[in-house]
């Protein structure tokens, strides 16, 4: 073989593992140690301490911590959360997707309803009918403004899981229904998320996966979705200014069913991991 076909092989050897090295899913997650609240990357069992900004310039650090000696908070502190409404056909029961949900259905949760894992989902005293809604929750990585659905990616950091825990009474009653979903969808404890951001794979093929007290009620993949990320992110920011850190649920799939004090609920994300919440009564 002569030199030059030799390391033309060679050199293509190389780049094909820098393109599988640069193709393997990143985790991040944000936690609190003591009194210091920072960024990670989770390698194996331990936490990589980030110096920086996680939306900006960062580094790795030489600190790293056990996984189990940390406490592991929401993964960003977003200025904005949002959420779809029927995006899975399966959760609208209906063949035909009706004309309103032909287009992404954002709402507002608010900012002070996440949670992280293992904090507990609590049932207002005046609720009577809340559910679980197992999602995938987008995080946007930089400010996105008007972007187009071919660069919408560019502004996605990665994705984690999510509960939109939803009082349907509220919700839905004619009789006392509120005219947003402020409450049935923004209640405090109502939007647990985590525990890490999932980057560099395709968001569009995830098995989704929700237990209650051991029980699958909810498993669909992600490429059910009736409006996918680039579609739901290009969508939402023509109209309003995304933020590094803001949240997008992106609907849940099939049926939900009620929380009572004493359940645990858990929601899987294939490569995230689990989100996993106990449900209490409001004292």
């Amino acid at each position: 073989m002569k030199r030059s076909s030799f390391v033309a092989i060679l050199f293509s050897a190389l780049l094909a593992g820098v393109s599988a090295a640069a193709a393997e899913p990143v985790r991040y997650l944000r936690f609190q140690k003591g009194d210091q609240v920072a960024y990670g990357l989770l390698e194996g069992d331990r936490v990589r301490q980030l110096s920086g900004d996680l939306f900006g310039q960062w580094k790795k650090t030489e600190t790293t911590h056990a996984l189990k000696d940390v406490k592991i908070l929401p993964p960003t502190k977003p200025t904005q959360v949002l959420a779809l409404a029927g995006n899975y056909r399966s959760h609208l029961q209906d063949d035909v997707i009706p004309p309103k949900f032909k287009i992404p259905q954002p709402f507002f949760k608010s900012p002070s309803c996440l949670i992280g894992p293992g904090e507990a989902i609590v049932l207002p005293k005046d609720s009577k009918d809340v559910d679980y809604e197992a999602e995938l929750v987008i995080v946007i990585g930089k400010k996105c403004r008007k972007v187009s659905k071919e660069k919408a990616l560019d502004y996605v950091l990665g994705v984690t899981a999510g509960n939109d825990v939803s009082e349907r009474i509220w919700q839905n009653d004619e009789a006392v229904k509120d005219v947003q979903w402020w409450r049935a969808k923004g209640a405090d404890t109502f939007g647990p998320v985590g525990p890490y951001i999932l980057s560099s794979v395709d968001y569009g093929k995830l098995l989704l996966r929700l237990r209650l007290n051991g029980e699958i009620k909810q498993e669909e993949n992600t490429d059910h979705f009736i409006h996918d990320i680039p579609s739901t992110v290009s969508f939402i920011s023509q109209y309003i200014t995304l933020e590094p850190g803001d949240l997008i649920f992106t609907g849940t799939p099939g049926k939900t069913s009620p929380l009572k004090p004493g359940d645990v609920v858990e929601v899987e994300l294939e490569g995230v991991g689990v989100l996993r919440n106990p449900v209490v009564a409001e004292k």
